[in-house]
C-alpha cells in the first residue's frame, strides 16, 4: 500500500498563493497516476488536478486552469500542487490522492488510496 501525506496548507488572502505537498511512501508506485481533489463543507469531493507518476501527462478542472500546476519530482517521490491567485471558493480541505491507472482520469474513484488532507482557507 501506499501512503500519502499532505502538507502546506494555510490561510491566505485573496489573490495569494500556496503550495501543497503530498510525500508518498510505501510499495513501488512508478506507474501510479497522482491527483489533487479538495473537499468544502457540505459539497461533494471535487477533482482538481492530475499527473502521472511515469510521462507526466496532466489534466486540470476548469475552475483551476491557469491557476493550478501540478507537478512531481520522481527522486524525492514529491507531488505538488502550486495553487495561485486564489480565490475565496477554493477554500476547502485538499486530498492528494494515487491510482493505478496510470493514466489522468478526474473521477475520486480511480484512485485507491488517499491522504489525510490538509486545509486551505482563502480570506482577507
Amino acid at each position: 500500500q501506499l501512503q500519502l501525506v499532505e502538507s502546506g496548507g494555510g490561510l491566505v488572502q485573496p489573490g495569494g498563493s500556496l503550495r501543497l505537498s503530498c510525500a508518498v511512501s510505501g510499495r513501488t508506485f512508478s506507474r501510479y497516476s497522482m491527483a489533487w481533489f479538495r473537499q468544502a463543507p457540505g459539497n461533494e469531493r471535487e477533482f482538481q488536478a492530475t499527473i502521472t507518476w511515469i510521462g507526466g501527462s496532466t489534466h486540470y478542472a476548469d475552475s483551476v486552469k491557469g491557476r493550478f500546476t501540478i507537478s512531481r519530482d520522481n527522486a524525492k517521490n514529491m507531488v505538488y500542487l502550486q495553487m495561485n491567485s486564489l480565490k475565496t471558493e477554493d477554500t476547502a480541505v485538499y486530498y492528494c490522492a494515487a491510482g493505478r491507472g496510470g493514466y489522468t482520469s478526474s473521477s475520486s474513484a480511480s484512485y485507491d488510496y488517499w491522504g489525510q488532507g490538509t486545509q486551505v482557507t482563502v480570506s482577507s
